[in-house]
């Protein structure tokens, strides 16, 4: 079937690749929709690698996505031939230690799509567990299908982050994760949520979202913004979700005595930074780190449904396949005003 295939470095193709499997009674077969480009797809793209996963062969990219259920095993019962679907992308083992805890996230044995050596899903079909597959309700597009994995991970974040009603939070990074995160926090129970970032048009559509409050750090002091809203006290949480290393070393600032920091974003490089202990210990801060998600998918399908999130705004740009390398090409502009951006394939 046709794919948009990483060759190597800075190199894509969209070709013909043999990847077409056979639907087991447990699975079903989906028909692509739709793809958003993520941050990790870009990395591969232009760094062939994320700290250990290294593509050593051609890779096909993708995993944020929608599609429509075409074929169904023998021992499915709860999808249908013609189901609207989305599709969580990491299938864990699910007899592992870390399965049988709840935390499947982090089973080391976990197939994820568009990470070395397991292909992703920027192709024609996919066969995947139908218990990994959701529903999605009339109201919902393949657009915001599409956006139930990033917004998963927002969700995670929020959760990790022990909110209380009325809490207040701050959130690093204005990229979709950002974005989403702070979306999330206000879902979990924020009342305000502030997000900071050197991008002006990103800052500008979180001036759609009621409670959500753009810090240019072209123009303002974060610290002084923080301290002058919060009465010198601090915000209750602090998201990292730039992945800045710099943001990272100064998170302790910002938040209240007995706040907590919450790492959303990942590092560049072999992933270290720095961080102020001492800092953190002043105010007995608590740190939670986020890896993926885990039982958070039909949630987040819930709250698009519902109309409490809108990730519509979000999505600057669909591409049909057969521009899918511009589409990186677009997605992978350190100067882009872009958000999200899919790829649609059955364009």
């Amino acid at each position: 079937m046709k794919a948009l295939v990483l060759e190597q470095t800075k190199s894509l193709a969209i070709k013909e690749m043999n990847v077409y499997e056979t639907c087991g009674p447990d699975e079903v077969r989906i028909k692509i929709m739709n793809v958003g480009i993520c941050g990790s797809d870009v990395h591969y793209y232009l760094h062939g690698g994320i700290g250990d996963y290294i593509v050593k062969e051609p890779m096909i990219l993708g995993h944020e996505a929608s599609g429509v259920v075409v074929e169904t095993g023998s021992e499915v019962r709860n999808l249908k031939a013609g189901d609207r679907v989305c599709m969580e992308p990491g299938i864990p083992d699910g007899g592992s230690r870390t399965s049988r805890m709840g935390m499947y996230n982090l089973d080391p044995a976990v197939r994820f799509w568009a990470t070395p050596p397991i292909h992703g899903c920027l192709c024609e079909t996919v066969v995947h567990p139908a218990s990994y597959t959701y529903k999605l309700p009339v109201n919902v597009s393949y657009e915001e299908g599409a956006m139930v994995e990033p917004l998963a991970i927002g969700l995670q974040g929020a959760d990790k982050a022990g909110i209380s009603p009325g809490d207040t939070a701050l959130v690093t990074g204005c990229g979709t994760i950002g974005i989403l995160t702070a979306i999330s926090a206000l879902a979990g129970g924020c009342s305000r949520v502030f997000i900071s970032d050197i991008n002006t048009d990103k800052l500008a559509i979180t001036e759609k979202y009621r409670n959500i409050e753009p810090i240019n750090l072209n123009s303002e002091d974060l610290y002084d913004r923080i301290m002058s809203e919060t009465d010198g006290w601090g915000v209750d949480k602090v998201f990292e979700a730039s992945g800045s290393t710099a943001a990272i070393k100064d998170l302790h600032r910002y938040a209240c005595p007995g706040g907590t920091l919450i790492l959303v974003g990942i590092p560049a490089g072999d992933g270290s930074a720095s961080i102020s202990i001492t800092g953190m210990q002043a105010k007995e801060l608590r740190a939670e780190t986020v890896f993926r998600y885990a039982h958070k998918y039909d949630r987040a399908v819930r709250l698009i449904a519902s109309g409490d999130v809108d990730v519509k705004p979000l999505i600057a740009a669909v591409y049909p396949f057969e521009k899918s390398i511009e589409a990186f090409d677009a997605a992978s502009d350190p100067s882009s005003k872009a958000v999200k951006i899919q790829i649609a394939m059955d364009s």
